[in-house]
């Protein structure tokens, strides 16, 4: 197949541009190039493009002179879409050129709050809480519309919680990602865990989903459908801090603290209200049950222990990962004193 990966080196993409490679596909990544040396040739066509500024006309050229005038892609993956411009755009650019255009979307799209823990892609979309989220709604509108008014061959995928080998999968961290919540574990300092701990969550190995993702492309099944793609494991907060504290062999020593106040205390630095409150507050099991009538042979196969303790170990090693965030660690230390000292003045 013909594949075109708009993005391509994200940590949902990337995984899914390795696995089309093993496959043999023929595989064009459009994209600014940011990662380029990790994508090289000949297993992967470059074309050198910024689909967000640059006009339609100029990209749909670049495309034609790429795959041959009259040519379509086979399937056309959208990784970095986030508005409904973005997929206007996409409409304009690709009307014609693709066999398959899949959106990624994100199943912070699901009502929030649930009406059901259990969701499936029957459960309403709405989300209040997240403008990234309702502005995922208002693009898998649009494109609904245009399969539905113009046959525009549109398939929706809704990732929950999905990581890779670079960043360990938290709740609660800062503007530099999740190593700074490591070195307060394994400086013996306490970490943040929202409400009690015990709320479920998903989380998804960048691998499996790949390995589901490819199963869509080129599914004649998934045309005009959309749906998500997790794995079918449910843990607690508490038990995904625990894993990591283990992988780092120190104690786990932690905070519960409110969603609501990590909201508040925010200030303005962390979007704790869309990511917080509006996704990972909220319990989530998924139903997976049209993912697998769509893909017969899909199953999991890391658990959230196996990818945690891989994740960590990678990033003990590779120090451009360490990326250390003092501003966030000072934030902790201060929610944390807040509520000593509120527990303080209850003391006799």
């Amino acid at each position: 197949m013909k594949i075109l990966f708009i993005g391509g080196t994200g940590t949902i993409s990337s995984a899914i541009t390795r696995r089309a490679a093993q496959l043999g596909w023929d595989i064009y990544l459009l994209n600014r190039g940011s990662r380029k040396n990790e994508f090289k040739e000949p297993e992967y066509k470059h074309i050198a493009c910024d689909i967000r500024s640059e006009d339609a006309h100029t990209v749909r050229e670049k495309l034609q002179k790429a795959v041959g005038n009259g040519n379509k892609f086979d399937v056309v993956a959208e990784f970095i879409a986030f508005t409904p411009e973005h997929a206007e755009k996409d409409f304009s650019v690709f009307v014609g050129l693709c066999k398959q255009y899949i959106f990624i979307s994100s199943a912070s799209v699901y009502q929030k709050p649930l009406s059901s823990y259990q969701i499936t892609e029957s459960t309403p979309l709405s989300n209040p809480l997240w403008k990234y989220s309702r502005d995922k709604i208002a693009c898998e509108e649009y494109l609904m519309r245009q399969y539905q008014q113009n046959g525009f061959p549109v398939t929706i995928v809704r990732p929950s919680h999905t990581y890779d080998e670079r960043s360990v999968p938290l709740g609660v961290h800062g503007a530099n990602g999740s190593w700074q919540v490591l070195k307060r574990m394994m400086e013996g300092k306490p970490v943040i865990i929202h409400g009690d701990g015990t709320s479920l969550w998903t989380l998804t190995h960048n691998s499996d989903f790949a390995r589901a993702f490819v199963r869509l492309m080129g599914n004649i099944h998934a045309i005009g459908e959309a749906v998500h793609i997790t794995s079918d494991e449910s843990v607690t907060w508490n038990q995904i801090y625990a894993i990591i504290a283990d992988s780092l062999n120190v104690p786990l020593k932690t905070v519960h603290v409110a969603s609501e106040f990590l909201s508040e205390c925010s200030q303005g630095l962390y979007d704790f209200n869309g990511g917080l409150l509006g996704d990972k507050a909220n319990t989530v099991v998924f139903d997976n049950t049209k993912l697998k009538r769509l893909a017969p042979d899909f199953n999991a196969k890391i658990r959230a222990d196996e990818g945690i303790k891989m994740t960590v170990a990678n990033i003990l090693i590779h120090e451009e990962l360490q990326q250390e965030d003092p501003e966030f660690d000072e934030w902790c230390d201060r929610v944390i004193s807040a509520l000593e000292t509120a527990k303080s003045s209850f003391k006799k």
